[in-house]
């Protein structure tokens, strides 16, 4: 049978680009090769323990042989409720307006799916942000459009990402700047999803959740996206949830119940747990401030300036060159970063260096780098 004839030969489905972190093989290669071994900043990945007590609240239930609820326990969702308002003075929300997501990735990726999002339809996203808004947009077909830092949704824009504090560059938008992206939004009754996933950590500011009352901007067509992956070390859980308009959050608990969106009972609990409980947030938060304030000065003194990063996980870092110059100065030091270029055109002279390491992998990049 001819290859050009054959199965997959016409693969349906929308065309992606490339899993960007597939091309850093080489220069992963490269960082492995150091003596010492690599120190792999490239990606947010949680390397604490996850707390004991959440590691309990998921062994707690792991004899329960039903179908979880799509919509979650109720005791899931008004923990959420609670933890928004003491963490972040987010007020109003009821608990029927919270869906628990199987991480919040998988959310951001069918999101425009599942708001109907169409061909010829623009999705508005940063234009540095977190690589999967633009693969969510292309799934359904739509337009992606990149918005400059204050620019507003253009004219046919049915869903726009706001990502504060932001993944790649760690900016935090004031209230004011929240509400005047949301209201733009909100006039050309296009749904505004928030990723806020980093809002535990800020540093040189004070994020604030879309939905604190200071944004000022009505919950129509509104919705906060929240994950537990780097606040409570779930990443290998998957665990998040979503909140906002009820009558949004409704339609996507129907959507997800036909699609088999369920976030599995024991992570349910997990999840529960994290939520009840604030004391562990704040001693993962500490870690992270004790490994940024090693990282941050070394890399300023081999060099680089530190853009933004007022928040979140990651240093947004550039030599004055090209990216993948820089990915390969620090790969020859053992040290793994992603090219800015994995989040929009204009990251081409960054790189984006991750916080998630052990302690001593930190020092190891701190000690190279002033080698």
């Amino acid at each position: 049978m001819s290859s050009t004839t054959g199965p997959g030969a016409a693969t349906p489905g929308p065309r992606l680009p490339d899993f960007p972190w597939d091309s850093l093989a080489p220069h992963k290669a490269t960082a492995q090769a150091h003596p010492d071994g690599i120190v792999d900043l490239s990606v947010g990945t949680p390397v604490d323990p996850v707390p004991a007590k959440l590691q309990e609240a998921l062994s707690s239930v792991a004899d329960v042989p039903g179908y979880p609820a799509t919509h979650g326990t109720a005791d899931l969702r008004e923990a959420a409720v609670a933890s928004l308002r003491r963490r972040y003075g987010i007020t109003g929300l009821e608990p029927d307006a919270v869906l628990p997501t199987i991480g919040s990735k998988e959310l951001v990726a069918w999101l425009p799916t599942l708001l109907g999002v169409r061909p010829g339809d623009v999705v508005a996203i940063p234009d540095l942000a977190y690589p999967t808004y633009e693969v969510g947009a292309k799934i359904a077909g739509a337009e992606v459009v990149r918005l400059a830092p204050g620019e507003l949704p253009p004219v046919g824009t049915r869903l726009l990402w706001l990502n504060s504090p932001s993944n790649p560059t760690g900016r935090v938008l004031t209230a004011d700047e929240l509400g005047r992206m949301v209201r733009a939004a909100q006039d050309m009754a296009a749904a505004v999803a928030s990723d806020e996933c980093y809002l535990a950590l800020g540093w040189d500011a004070e994020p604030v959740s879309v939905l604190h009352p200071s944004v000022g901007a009505a919950r129509d067509g509104l919705l906060a996206v929240h994950s537990l992956s780097k606040s409570s070390n779930l990443a290998g859980y998957r665990a998040g949830f979503v909140t906002g308009d009820p009558v949004l959050v409704a339609r996507l608990l129907e959507l997800r119940k036909h699609a088999g969106m369920i976030v599995p009972r024991p992570v349910q609990e997990a999840v529960t747990a994290a939520l009840h409980d604030d004391e562990h947030v704040a001693a993962q938060r500490e870690l992270y401030a004790a490994r940024r304030a090693v990282l941050r000065p070394a890399l300023e003194a081999a060099g680089f300036t530190i853009e933004h990063s007022q928040a979140g996980l990651y240093l947004w870092s550039t030599r004055g060159e090209d990216a993948w110059a820089t990915v390969e100065w620090l790969a020859e030091r053992g040290i793994l970063a992603a090219p800015g270029t994995f989040y929009g055109p204009d990251g081409g002279r960054h790189v984006r260096i991750a916080l998630t390491a052990t302690d001593e992998r930190i020092a190891a990049a701190a000690k190279r780098l002033g080698a």
